[in-house]
């Protein structure tokens, strides 16, 4: 046997094709998802007979198991007879109960004949007097997120039939277009009783017209600032830069030309999250996006690589090296999240024995980071101390060797014991797990303010700093010491 599956139209009974209709009146039942649709009373003015699964809806709390069980119910029936089920508008547009009978006869359990209807997206064009063909979406209202959103084309969001899916839709779009944006909500289009109502975005769900034949429309995005927060826009600006008609500055760069703004802004980052200014933090992470978009579009330009293989190498690299979150792997704590991390990364590169552990930490990288890491390295071998006192003693050791090539005079000696002794207080922070490069950092911004507090004194007394003595100026330092310690 088999199911013969109709579509009722958008709206009331003059937008029935006549096959349907006739095929309608000639059944003894039929059966349809739901009898909340203007052409059903229409029809049973006509002698048609329906059942339907309204109350399904009653038994479950996801709408997938509504779906389901509606299906399933169908599927029974029609074993003992040809049946034909009715849903709204077109059988092929926004209605999941087709989907899941498309898979079901692709695994046949079930025959299935289309006979059509009429799509309330065709009408939802004429009444909004808007072509698809400059680029639409049509979006499920109870089930759809922030990215998928094109903003400069044509949104329809179906399904926004009630006021909590309204507001759902509400505060989603409220994430990418302003408070007051203009939508449509559009109501039974083509029918005696359509409604265009216009409302600003934040009023969307304070309407009384929403019901099953409710729509909302989302016009394209014309004004440009309201674009400036979409990654494409930025991609945009960028190529113009680099382009024909662009900036001289920016044109001219390259890979190497870039490396030392690069190492700017990622510093220029640091110093604003240790300001706690999340208004510059957003400023500095923009300044290294930047730079990251320039560099992309260096290579897009030479034809080497663009952005995408940028996003993709990432994307691929953080799934691949999450099996615990994207696989079947089982991790007890973040520990063991490391270990595997290292794991895969000898994997990638071959796991070469001739390799030397320390060869994948950067060259460039701030001298006490680098200790740290070579270091860290170093201890997974078992290359380590154990405890603190040899360390104390291995710094003591370096002390005093540095104090004989002071002695001796020798330049170059001495810059190589002041290293020794740098490279022992790395060990010794990282055996204590402060971070040096954090802690020297804190240091610097620590003389900075107290020199400051020395130089608005001294400015306020009216003297300069250079008449006075040393005795002096540690006298306000101290005053400085003071003043943190009180605040």
């Amino acid at each position: 046997m088999r199911v013969i599956i109709v579509g009722l139209g958008a709206g009331d009974l003059e937008q029935l094709p006549l096959g349907v209709y006739r095929h309608l009146l000639k059944q003894k039942m039929v059966y349809v998802r739901t009898e909340d649709h203007p052409v059903i009373s229409e029809l049973k003015h006509e002698g048609v007979s329906f059942q339907s699964f309204d109350a399904t809806y009653e038994s479950f709390d996801q709408f997938e198991e509504v779906y389901q069980s509606i299906v399933a119910e169908i599927i029974e029936m029609s074993k003992q007879e040809e049946i034909t089920y009715a849903v709204p508008g077109h059988p092929f547009v926004a209605e999941r109960t087709i989907q899941l009978l498309v898979e079901a006869s692709e695994r046949k359990e079930v025959e299935l004949s289309f006979l059509g209807g009429q799509s309330f997206l065709d009408e939802m064009y004429t009444s909004l007097r808007i072509d698809p063909i400059e680029g639409c979406q049509i979006i499920d209202g109870t089930a759809f997120n922030r990215d998928e959103l094109e903003l400069k084309h044509h949104i329809i969001i179906v399904q926004v039939y009630d006021e909590m899916i309204a507001s759902e839709v509400k505060l989603t779009l409220m994430e990418r277009l302003p408070d007051d944006y203009e939508v449509t909500i559009a109501t039974a289009v083509g029918s005696s009783k359509e409604q265009l109502t216009k409302v600003p975005l934040y009023e969307l769900d304070r309407v009384t017209t929403l019901n099953n034949l409710t729509a909302v429309y989302v016009p394209p995005v014309r004004e440009q600032e309201l674009l400036y927060g979409e990654f494409t826009k930025l991609r945009e600006v960028i190529a113009t830069l680099r382009g024909p008609n662009g900036c001289p500055w920016d044109q001219k760069q390259t890979h190497q030309s870039l490396k030392k703004y690069f190492i700017e802004e990622v510093y220029e980052v640091l110093e604003a999250i240790d300001e706690g200014d999340d208004d510059h933090l957003i400023e500095e992470l923009g300044d290294v996006l930047l730079q990251i978009m320039l560099h992309s579009q260096i290579g897009e330009d030479e034809g080497y690589f663009t952005i995408r293989d940028v996003i993709f190498s990432i994307t691929e690299k953080m799934i691949r090296r999450h099996p615990h979150v994207f696989g079947e792997v089982t991790v007890n704590d973040a520990d063991e999240v490391v270990t595997n991390w290292d794991e895969i990364k000898k994997q990638e590169k071959g796991n070469s024995e001739k390799q030397s552990i320390l060869a994948s930490i950067p060259k460039g990288l701030p001298a006490l980071m680098e200790a740290f890491k070579l270091q860290k390295k170093a201890a997974k071998v078992g290359f380590d101390w154990n405890d603190a006192e040899p360390m104390w003693e291995k710094l003591n050791e370096e002390i005093g060797e540095f104090k004989e090539e002071i002695v001796a005079g020798n330049k170059e000696d001495m810059k190589k014991e002041l290293g020794d002794i740098l490279f022992v207080m790395v060990n010794l922070a990282r055996y204590y797990e402060i971070d040096a490069e954090e802690a020297l950092v804190c240091t610097n911004r620590k003389f900075q303010r107290r020199f400051q507090f020395i130089e608005e004194t001294v400015r306020e007394e009216g003297k300069v700093l250079t008449e006075l003595s040393l005795e002096k100026l540690d006298e306000i330092w101290e005053r400085a010491k003071l003043e943190e310690k009180r605040s």
